[in-house]
């Protein structure tokens, strides 16, 4: 298909193999390589890394690419799993700047071969069941505002959130930093969930963007 406004022509393809419908999402990779993501998140998390199948930076990785996608619940996981092409970059990426001896210990961590590019939702539930302290939720009310004290998964999200801030500062270096907080009210179907003040059950997350 000819075409004449700018520098290009369209070509049909005519194998769909390795292709990607997220190529964008390789963007948001190279930051996690540059900003030394993955080995901030081994430093601080530390929840998978003596045991099996799939590592803390693999998990977190994935729930990140899945935001950036427009994911909106963990089982869209699958979506991202169900694209060939990311998935093929995603092996790449993993094996990219590490020594031999690194990548045979990643593969040992499976008993059998693995399958998938991405964590199941299955396995990413109960990760994220390993940051939750069922103590601190026993001491919720009904009616009141609550914030449980954080566990030590979570104070180590902190500390990796706590180095990308000062990544983004030592490239964009700023003077000034304007915080806006905001505490969004996030629908939700969990049977243990309370209603909010719209009349539907929901959580309060506050979150706090930098400008």
């Amino acid at each position: 298909m000819p075409q004449g406004a700018l520098p290009f022509q369209y070509a049909n393809e005519r194998s769909s193999t390795g292709m990607t419908a997220m190529a964008g999402l390789g963007v948001y990779l190279d930051m996690m390589h540059v900003s030394d993501l993955w080995v901030s998140v081994r430093r601080h998390v530390g929840m998978k890394e003596k045991g099996q199948c799939w590592t803390d930076a693999q998990i977190i990785g994935a729930l990140v690419l899945l935001n950036v996608a427009g994911g909106e619940s963990v089982s869209d996981l699958d979506v991202l799993e169900g694209d060939e092409g990311l998935g093929r970059l995603l092996r790449r990426v993993e094996a990219h700047g590490i020594r031999r001896c690194e990548r045979e210990a990643l593969e040992r961590r499976w008993r059998i071969e693995r399958q998938r590019s991405v964590p199941s939702a299955s396995a990413v539930f109960r990760y994220l069941d390993k940051f939750h302290d069922a103590g601190e939720e026993a001491k919720r009310e009904p009616g009141r505002a609550f914030i449980p004290a954080a566990t030590a998964g979570l104070r180590g999200l902190s500390r990796v959130n706590a180095e990308m801030v000062a990544f983004v500062q030592r490239h964009i270096r700023q003077s000034c930093a304007t915080l806006d907080m905001d505490a969004t009210l996030v629908e939700t179907h969990k049977q243990q969930a309370q209603y909010c003040y719209e009349k539907y059950k929901a959580y309060q997350p506050l979150t706090t963007y930098w400008h």
